[in-house]
């Protein structure tokens, strides 16, 4: 009886051992293998007026770089970004398996970086030293921005008021510390955004820079739910205090947009961005993740294109919980 204890604790402990070896092996491999890095490229933005005032509608209003580097005003309804915070960083994300502090992006933390490495970040995911970046700074999405635009951004960029700030570190836990090594890529950009005379393509483009699915799908274990694009029911757990879901946009008439006209998806927005300052005061009313005023500064003809390009997708029918 003894024996066979022993032969099985000897057959437990050769496994572990296996399985331990097995596991600093794929450590090993991912630690050296991935991200997968090409060098920045040797580029020089001009940063003229025009790229300066492009960078700074699309920042604002589209793609959101003041937005998560920035602060937002949640004593506000639909927390506007706050002026005079731009770039400075250390907005909290806390997520299940991470939380994250958007680091500082005006020139005194940036500043010394090359255009190329920016844009590196931006649209590869890595950073200066080739760290790979968490994908919450959504540079999937930004992979199909058109190089000029990509160029206007960082002009703008460069434009931010520097500001000297101490952002914690962000921490994120095993395992989806190795699995964001494995999302960076090396890419290329086209050189221009659709035509905006194609309403439904440049709707699109619009919409990805935005990240409106990121928000508006549901996610199992940080990844969409196949079939569930744009249908809503992202839930936000944040500095809210209660449960939020994300609308469905699809063009079900039941449960999405179906049933919107396109003058009312932009009349939503402009609502907000629209209404005098003192209507913002919440006096008492519960608050919303949605930046409404920020997307709100879109033109109306952006807004449009992106009601375009939201009448091809899929209906789903998904009603959300409110």
């Amino acid at each position: 009886m003894k024996r066979l204890v022993f032969l099985a604790l000897k057959v437990v402990a050769v496994v572990v051992l296996v399985l331990a070896v097995v596991a600093g092996a794929g450590w090993t491999y991912v630690m050296a293998a991935y991200p997968r890095l090409a060098p920045p490229r040797a580029l020089k933005v001009a940063g003229t007026p025009e790229q300066v005032a492009r960078g700074a509608y699309l920042s604002h209003h589209v793609v959101g770089c003041t937005d998560c580097h920035g602060e937002r005003d949640w004593t506000r309804y639909s927390a506007p970004q706050m002026p005079g915070r731009e770039g400075h960083g250390g907005m909290t994300f806390r997520l299940p398996v991470a939380t994250l502090h958007a680091p500082n992006i005006t020139p005194a933390a940036i500043g010394t970086w090359t255009d190329g490495e920016v844009l590196r970040a931006m649209t590869d995911g890595v950073s200066r030293d080739g760290r790979p970046l968490f994908p919450m700074m959504p540079y999937e999405n930004f992979r199909v921005l058109g190089q000029d635009d990509a160029e206007a951004l960082i002009a703008y960029v460069r434009t931010l008021a520097p500001a000297v700030t101490n952002i914690p570190a962000s921490t994120v836990t095993f395992p989806m510390n190795l699995i964001m090594r494995t999302l960076p890529t090396p890419v290329t950009l086209p050189a221009h955004a659709p035509p905006r005379t194609d309403r439904v393509a440049y709707g699109r483009y619009l919409a990805t820079i935005a990240s409106c699915a990121t928000c508006h799908t549901r996610m199992d274990r940080g990844r969409p739910i196949e079939g569930m694009d744009y249908a809503g029911g992202f839930e936000f757990k944040t500095r809210l205090g209660h449960a939020q879901f994300s609308a469905n946009i699809t063009p079900d008439v039941e449960t999405g947009i179906g049933a919107w006209t396109e003058q009312a998806f932009i009349g939503r927005f402009k609502a907000v961005a629209d209404a005098p300052e003192a209507e913002l005061v919440l006096n008492g009313r519960p608050n919303t993740e949605m930046p409404w005023r920020d997307y709100g500064g879109m033109t109306t003809d952006d807004l449009g294109a992106i009601y375009a390009y939201l009448r091809t997708v899929p209906a789903v029918r998904n009603r959300v919980p409110r």
